[in-house]
């Protein structure tokens, strides 16, 4: 059984013992399977949000946030509107008593929730602990238990409770621990002595002797420091970051900023934000933030940054509307099709991804904050690495990618193992009576992945042509009709008649997989998409599908 907190040995006396560390990727709209905890384990969460469920409580998971489980421990997470991707760490806890034994108490008595300050710091030590992970030398695996070390110690330092009743120097150590988690408060000289069950002339010289500064100089100070954090990585109006960080007046942070720093805010950020050269699809070279925060995507594949965790400001509404994750998108705003540069100026973004080719359109959006073009008919992994480079979304873009291949393939060998592989056609009717078959994008990227379906020799045509998609002439149909044909059903009226007109038709009733009832209806505006979220949700729908009857969905 383990042990309770009440009987928690001294922290000198335990030895701690990494033993694993991996980086977890759970889909949107999902529920992971309860488990518990044999060992301490920390989850450490950096992208997305949901639920954690625990034993007795259930606690909102967001970005930034990081939780110690002690042995015994059943959780769950809940995901909702994004991926969620976390850090999950084991380790093992030694009592060093004359015979030394295994702890699984309590570490820290009734806390959970980890606070640490910077988080960044964090997420340093951490990645450190998986960039070795496979390296199987020594002297590696040694400096990975320091780095280890190195964690615990930041996460104690920050949450180890004092049992003893402290000095007058030590409660004043309280206090600036609580001017660091709480600056942004209004806080006086008066409440931070009373804390401190001292006098204000004896605080202040205490004060001053621990940190070469007066409180309140120690208070600006702190708070200019975190503003420069926010200027750097967040693009909320200057008045917006003067609150954050605890200034009621924006003129007023502007002076002191100027005053510690011999700068503006504005001229700060400009001067210190930290550029990462990149090359978009068309070639421009652009330099863009690190770390994007306020982002407009304009493009079709949407559920692309969805998968990775990063949610854009700014988009393309008719893109989403209908799509498998439109309840994702609830607070997009829309900037139109083409897009508005008005619309887009207003949202104040630091990064436009622009899925279009078009020298023009780039001209028209680029002066307002760093343009890309991005190849929305790209292959999958290629569009997610290329996200994934440009957000600092790599990790979570290769984690994704192996997760998702590795699905992909179940499917397929669930479906057709070693056998002869048929083909299939995707078809849709736009722009009034046009029938086009899809090719490099859209729906049909999910049949012709490795180990699915066949392109006919027609479709094959188009994809080695590289072609998104290419009209048909209705008459040379048969050509292009494979052993299953999946015809996605248009939104607009006149299209939707013409491809009714052609079900209608003794040349469609004729077609091989028509008769063998091979012939599945989509909605089009939802399917006929190949970005991340979308071929998601295929792997389950594609096996109701092909292994049913004519299907329409």
């Amino acid at each position: 059984m383990p042990q309770t907190s009440s009987s928690c040995p001294p922290l000198r006396s335990l030895l701690f013992q990494l033993k694993d560390a991996e980086l977890m990727i759970q889909a949107a709209d999902s529920s992971s399977i309860s488990c518990t905890t044999h060992d301490y384990t920390l989850l450490v969460f950096t992208g997305g949000n949901g639920q954690l469920n625990l034993d007795d409580q259930c606690v909102t998971l967001s970005t930034d946030k990081c939780y110690l489980l002690s042995p015994g421990i059943t959780y769950s997470t809940n995901i909702q509107e994004m991926t969620l991707y976390y850090y999950h760490i084991t380790f093992s806890v030694i009592y060093t008593t004359e015979h030394p034994k295994r702890y699984t108490g309590e570490l820290l008595s009734g806390r959970r929730e980890l606070i640490v300050h910077p988080f960044t710091k964090v997420i340093r030590l951490v990645e450190d602990l998986l960039m070795n992970k496979n390296n199987n030398d020594n002297v590696q695996q040694f400096k990975r238990q320091l780095k280890f070390q190195e964690l615990m110690l930041l996460f104690f330092e920050h949450n180890y409770p004092s049992k003893h009743l402290p000095s007058p120097t030590e409660s004043v150590e309280k206090t600036i621990q609580f001017i660091e988690n709480r600056y942004m408060e209004s806080i006086t000289v008066k409440q931070l002595a009373e804390m401190a069950a001292i006098s204000i002339w004896q605080y202040t010289p205490i004060f001053q002797q621990l940190t070469g500064k007066k409180p309140l100089e120690y208070l600006t100070d702190l708070r200019i420091n975190h503003s420069k954090r926010f200027l750097l990585e967040s693009t909320e109006p200057l008045r917006e970051i003067a609150r954050l960080v605890g200034f009621s007046d924006e003129y007023y942070f502007s002076r002191r900023f100027r005053q510690k720093t011999g700068v503006t805010p504005g001229q700060y950020a400009h001067q210190q934000g930290r550029k990462l050269a990149v090359k978009d699809w068309t070639g421009h070279e652009v330099d863009i933030p690190e770390r994007a925060k306020r982002i407009v995507y304009h493009g079709e594949t949407l559920g692309d940054l969805l998968a990775l965790g990063v949610k854009p400001i700014g988009g393309d509404e008719a893109f989403a509307r209908n799509s498998v994750y439109k309840h994702r998108l609830k607070k997009l705003a829309n900037v139109g099709f083409p897009l508005d540069p008005q619309l887009t100026t207003s949202l104040n973004p630091d990064l436009i991804i622009l899925a279009n080719s078009d020298e023009r359109a780039y001209r028209t959006v680029s002066g307002i904050a760093p343009t890309l073009t991005f190849n929305s008919f790209a292959p999958l992994d290629s569009r997610m690495r290329t996200l994934g480079g440009w957000l600092g979304k790599q990790r979570e873009a290769e984690a994704w990618l192996e997760s998702f291949t590795i699905k992909n393939a179940a499917m397929w060998q669930q479906l057709y193992g070693a056998s002869l592989r048929e083909t299939a056609s995707a078809l849709v009717y736009d722009h009034g009576n046009h029938l086009y078959a899809m090719g490099m994008s859209g729906f049909s990227t999910a049949l012709y992945a490795p180990g699915g379906l066949q392109p006919t020799e027609e479709i094959k045509a188009i994809l080695d042509e590289g072609l998104g998609f290419a009209e048909v002439d209705p008459a040379r149909l048969p050509a292009y009709a494979g052993d299953h044909i999946f015809m996605l059903i248009p939104e607009r009226q006149d299209s939707r008649a013409a491809m009714e007109q052609l079900l209608d038709s003794s040349l469609w009733r004729n077609l091989p997989a028509v008769r063998l009832d091979h012939v599945y209806l989509l909605d089009g505006s939802k399917w006929n998409s190949s970005d991340a979220l979308t071929r998601e949700k295929l792997l389950t729908l594609l096996p109701k599908l092909l292994g049913g009857n004519s299907t329409s969905i």
